[in-house]
């Protein structure tokens, strides 16, 4: 069997694990795209006492359409680089090129990537 290529998102049940690049001190908060296998994430504030990180959960909450209570900081806490879970996301920021499952086991693009 072959292996499933490496994504920058990958589903577990009704939870979104995305792996992110983070570039603080942007000039505004936005997802730019994919860039090696990772999200790639601005935003406006700095990598200071966790500002970054913060301003990171609120904005992925806000694009998925989730509370701040449904996305969690997996590891990265002190990097650029980051695992980030969203419990049942119910957007799709067409930047993120996330595919979305249905009926629990086929990976197909989500009705705002067609």
């Amino acid at each position: 069997m072959s292996e499933r290529p490496f994504r920058h998102f990958q589903w577990d049940g009704k939870q979104l694990r995305l792996s992110c690049f983070i570039q603080p001190r942007a000039s505004r908060d936005e997802i730019v795209g994919i860039h090696d296998n990772q999200l790639r994430i601005r935003l406006t504030s700095p990598p200071v006492d966790g500002a970054a990180n913060t301003r990171l959960m609120n904005f992925l909450a806000k694009q998925f359409g989730v509370t701040r209570r449904q996305v969690e900081l997996i590891s990265g806490a002190t990097s650029r680089r980051k695992i980030i879970i969203i419990d049942r996301p119910t957007k799709f920021p067409r930047e993120a090129s996330i595919r979305v499952l249905d009926q629990g086991s086929v990976d197909r693009p989500h009705s705002d990537q067609l």
